[in-house]
């Protein structure tokens, strides 16, 4: 069978990863990929054949996994957390796209908004969007255009590739357009490193968010008009009422006691 899986490692190693994502790295006879993410896994897989390419030649490292899997073989092309979010996933089906005998299939990982989120401690619980500030790919002209319309509309806002060393100032930039609609006391978070080694994270403001240094290996997420810290952690309310919470709930054992006593009557 001619396959190609497209697999998420999520945030970190081999432990970070979902017990499909692994089960499926076991079974390929070839694992392609970005060479800092095979080097996080190498170990794990031995025996398997490795394939990689640098930044910037995904197209080149899709066209590696096809040849391979014309050829007979199962391989596997990795992306760091989700490989439908900023992953492989699109490109792999663009390349292949002239190859309909190949058998594509995507298997999910758990993407860096959701692992960060979970680290901070409940920000995205609402609506929120995925932006990343890379212009590589993007225009300028249309993240920013972005950003504005969703801090206009109030959606916590989770920022991938929030700078780099040609992007230095882009975060800043991205903060400028926020604090338009946004309060300047709106929680945000930072996360470094998401299930590595070195894994930080700090709870800060938008306004002081602009002054902070970021990297590609970090996650930022602003909240909405509602989002609070609790316990130094990021919480957005869902909508629930505490009060009301625990109103259900006296009602709740009340009903429990009344059944137990006409149980035992």
């Amino acid at each position: 069978m001619q396959k190609v899986y497209v697999v998420g490692l999520g945030p970190g190693g081999v432990e970070q990863m979902t017990a499909r994502a692994k089960n499926t790295l076991e079974k390929c006879d070839v694992i392609a990929g970005y060479h800092v993410y095979i080097d996080l896994i190498k170990n794990d897989f031995p025996g398997k054949e490795f394939l990689t390419t640098g930044m910037r030649r995904e197209v080149d490292r899709c066209r590696l996994a096809v040849e391979e899997a014309l050829k007979g073989k199962t391989v596997a092309m990795i992306s760091s957390g989700d490989a439908g979010v900023y992953g492989m996933a699109g490109i792999m089906y663009q390349v292949a796209a002239d190859h309909p005998e190949l058998d594509i299939e995507v298997v999910p990982g758990i993407t860096a908004a959701c692992s960060g989120a979970a680290v901070l401690g409940a920000p995205l619980i609402s609506d929120f969007c995925l932006i990343s500030l890379s212009d590589l790919l993007t225009p300028w002209e249309k993240i920013e255009k972005r950003l504005d319309c969703a801090s206009q509309a109030d959606f916590c806002i989770c920022l991938y590739n929030p700078s780099s060393f040609k992007r230095h100032d882009y975060l800043q930039k991205a903060c400028d357009i926020m604090l338009k609609n946004q309060r300047p006391d709106v929680p945000a978070g930072i996360v470094r490193n998401i299930g590595r080694d070195g894994e930080t994270y700090e709870i800060t403001t938008l306004q002081e968010l602009r002054d902070k240094q970021v990297d590609m290996f970090s996650t930022v997420i602003i909240g909405n008009s509602q989002t609070e810290v609790i316990n130094g952690k990021l919480v957005t309310p869902r909508g629930y009422s505490c009060e009301q919470t625990h109103l259900d709930y006296r009602r709740y054992k009340r009903r429990a006691r009344a059944c137990k006593r006409a149980c035992c009557a």
